[in-house]
């Protein structure tokens, strides 16, 4: 091996004192490699996984008894833990192994190196029974061979539910050997607890740790995030604030979380003008968190202006603003931005391509359409992301909402790895394509994979249940997600019980069950009454409804819709323009309703009494065509729905049909094509 080769290879990597050394010291023929140049060049190939470089050095030491025998030299153990560290590092461990059986002598960091690299690799057997026989080496009761370094290792390794029981045991450990007034023990300790689930006893070891770091409060800040103790977190870091550690980067990354997770818009702003004052705001991290942050809080505005000034932007940024506007129903502007970012040449990620597949189905009127999402999927067989679950679950998603539910089929049907996801995909679009029995069958299939149900799989059976009228399945499907899987129903899951029993007419049982609740009522649960009233003409329970339903959302037209609707389906015209009087008076306004379409690769969007499309002549002409074949077989309007304009004179009031305008309308456009 050439040393003068070596350092050059890695005079970028070398500590000042080393990299010092110009090539003419390497050349002389009185230099020569000393013990501490060699360990510091081997750590410097480990931590770079430069195992060529490192294997070639190890070489040379095998041709050097001055490094390699231990007889001559007895402190050169620090070389041997070196190469160890090389050869675990770069993922060597068969070759770790042997050099650790050869080692003329062990220290505690070479226990720790052989450890960390088994744990490293997922190889969690190996890497506990080498702690074992470490535990074991010392001969000695309570007299630790090991260190926190090991127990930190071990922690660190162990941040997983998996692991709840051998993060207790080696507590047992560390508490019997003294090592729970160590600060960095005590921090691995409150992060290894709250990833594994135990989140009380992550809060004791933080209230019984004294002296508290910087990494000890953003661990606690950290884990009570990430399990959506968000309320909590925030006083966590407040109460940091008053004392006299200071945050960092990653603490104010945690508070951002919390802030998105309680969707506390009014601290994610104070928090901003912390990081902006502190300078952090300009950290790739810090602004994809607070794009998140305001995305969640539906201040879209904030996240784009963010995302707009970004000096740098990363797969995570341009992922975040996606799902941002996708989350707050800007689906034409997430699918412009995409669009954006291909012809710009950025390099798509299967987390972008999840995150734009999520763009399709809202419930507003956008530009997005099979079409588009066609195009996507030729993205995803471009770029070869069809075997990633997120990706094939957004396309099967994708489809089965543009209504191609044959197509949603095919791609399930070809993935390799079916997750929670895909069935839960697959059993809502059946659910949302009126095929109740296939999402029935298409859950016991589930089941029978060994695929555990999740909330949003009992959601989507609910809905199911609903539009078909198994009112006993649904029942069962409720008591089954409590009993049997311990999932806690939402308001989702009552508001689809609620639907289905209404639905199927039981409105007094349905009234029953809202209020027998445990939790109080909302919205959603008194519009899904409402909206069962209106299905079935029933004024008496529908009033009760609507004026629950204005209490609870007093901006809301939809109870004064509702109800007009069902005195208009019952002939009471006066209550029915009292409803409407009143909606007008209270100042609430009836949303416009949209229907699209889409033809040679383009959406037409049309509304109520539409006359801005430039086809609308032919439009109505083809309507009044229609409508004259429709009288000729027999048909008779259903007027009980149809919007009546009301006029007060006085006592007296006046109605003027807008069926027969519209009728009056077509004759005109048809005598003048």
């Amino acid at each position: 091996m050439n040393p003068t080769w070596v350092f050059r290879k890695l005079t970028t990597k070398l500590p000042p004192w080393l990299s010092s050394l110009t090539s003419s010291h390497l050349s002389s023929p009185h230099f020569n490699l000393n013990q501490e140049h060699l360990c510091r060049l081997l750590s410097i190939s480990g931590r770079e996984a430069n195992f060529k470089i490192g294997s070639s050095i190890h070489c040379s030491i095998i041709k050097n008894p001055q490094f390699y025998n231990p007889i001559s030299n007895p402190y050169n153990f620090t070389i041997w833990n070196s190469l160890l560290f090389l050869y675990s590092k770069c993922g060597h461990l068969s070759d770790a192994s042997k050099l650790f059986d050869e080692m003329p002598m062990r220290d505690v960091v070479s226990w720790n190196t052989i450890i960390s690299g088994f744990f490293n690799k997922g190889l969690f057997s190996v890497g506990f029974d080498y702690f074992k026989m470490m535990y074991g080496s010392s001969g000695v009761p309570c007299v630790p061979c090991f260190d926190r370094g090991t127990i930190t290792t071990i922690f660190s390794a162990c941040e997983g539910r998996e692991f709840y029981n051998v993060n207790k045991m080696i507590h047992t450990l560390v508490v019997l050997h003294g090592y729970e007034r160590e600060t960095t023990v005590a921090n691995a300790l409150i992060t290894a607890y709250f990833c594994s689930g135990c989140f009380r006893s992550g809060r004791r070891v933080f209230v019984e740790t004294s002296d508290r770091n910087v990494v000890t409060w953003t661990a606690m800040i950290s884990g009570l995030a990430q399990n959506q103790f968000c309320e909590e977190s925030l006083k966590v870091f407040v109460e940091m604030r008053r004392g006299l550690v200071l945050p960092n980067m990653l603490t104010y990354l945690s508070s951002l979380l919390a802030c998105s997770g309680l969707q506390a818009l009014k601290e994610g702003c104070q928090i901003h003008g912390l990081v902006v004052k502190l300078g952090m705001h300009l950290d790739l991290h810090i602004e994809s968190a607070l794009m998140d942050l305001y995305c969640k809080c539906s201040s879209v505005h904030d996240a784009w202006r963010i995302f707009e000034s970004a000096q740098v932007l990363d797969e995570v940024s341009m992922t975040v603003i996606l799902a941002g506007f996708a989350q707050n129903e800007c689906e034409e502007e997430a699918a412009q931005v995409f669009v954006r970012m291909v012809k710009e040449g950025i390099e798509i990620d299967p987390n972008m391509v999840s995150a734009i597949l999520g763009v399709f189905g809202g419930d507003t009127d956008t530009d997005t359409s099979l079409a588009f999402g066609k195009q996507i999927q030729f993205l995803v067989v471009k770029k070869g992301f069809g075997s990633n679950p997120y990706v094939s679950n957004g396309l099967s998603n994708m489809y089965s909402k543009c209504g191609e539910l044959d197509e949603s089929i095919k791609i399930f049907e070809k993935m390799d790895c079916k997750n929670a996801v895909s069935w839960n995909s697959m059993i809502a679009a059946f659910a949302r394509h009126g095929n109740g029995y296939k999402a029935i069958e298409l859950y016991n299939k589930m089941r029978q994979e060994g695929i555990k149900p999740t909330d949003i799989t009992f959601l989507s059976l609910l809905h199911a249940c609903s539009h078909v009228g198994l009112v006993t399945k649904g029942m069962e499907f409720l008591e089954s997600m409590k009993n049997e899987y311990g999932i806690s129903p939402r308001k989702e899951h009552y508001s689809c019980i609620v639907d289905m029993l209404g639905r199927a007419g039981f409105l007094n049982e349905a009234r029953s069950f809202i209020e027998l609740l445990p939790v109080k009522p909302d919205v959603q649960l008194w519009q899904a009454l409402l909206g069962a009233c209106s299905f079935h003409g029933n004024s008496a329970m529908g009033e009760y409804a609507a004026t629950q339903l204005s209490v609870a959302a007093p901006d809301s037209p939809v109870p004064y819709i509702l109800m007009a609707n069902i005195y208009s389906s019952k002939g009471r015209w006066k209550e029915r323009a009292e409803t409407i009087r009143r909606m007008k008076k209270v100042g609430v306004a009836k949303d416009i309703g949209i229907s699209c379409i889409e033809m040679e690769k383009r959406v037409h969007s049309f509304v109520v009494d539409d006359r801005t499309h430039p086809q609308t002549e032919v439009i109505f002409g083809v309507l009044l065509v229609l409508f004259r074949h429709l009288t000729d077989e027999g048909y008779v309007p259903d007027k009980r729905f149809i919007l009546r304009y009301w006029r007060d004179d006085g006592d007296h009031n006046h109605e003027d049909d807008y069926h027969d305008g519209v009728a009056s309308s077509c004759k005109i456009w048809m005598s003048n094509l």
